[in-house]
């Protein structure tokens, strides 16, 4: 048995999404890196900005929870 795993399709598109993050930065590495990295601080202020929406709407009872 191989140590060597085969890829799949899914390792695939995750090479395949890093070259294109890559390809995007002119080929550098780094700069690649810093910008996932800000884009993924821009989503999580975003995700704390919505928290805050629901947390607030719910609240004030302008939502009712599904009971089923």
């Amino acid at each position: 048995m191989s140590s060597v795993s085969q890829p799949n399709e899914q390792d695939s598109g995750l090479e395949a999404a890093v070259d294109q993050a890559i390809s995007v930065c002119d080929g550098d590495p780094r700069a690649a890196v810093r910008a996932l990295i800000i884009a993924n601080n821009l989503l999580e202020l975003e995700i704390a900005e919505l928290r805050k929406a629901v947390s607030h709407a719910y609240t004030r009872g302008r939502f009712r929870t599904y009971t089923g």
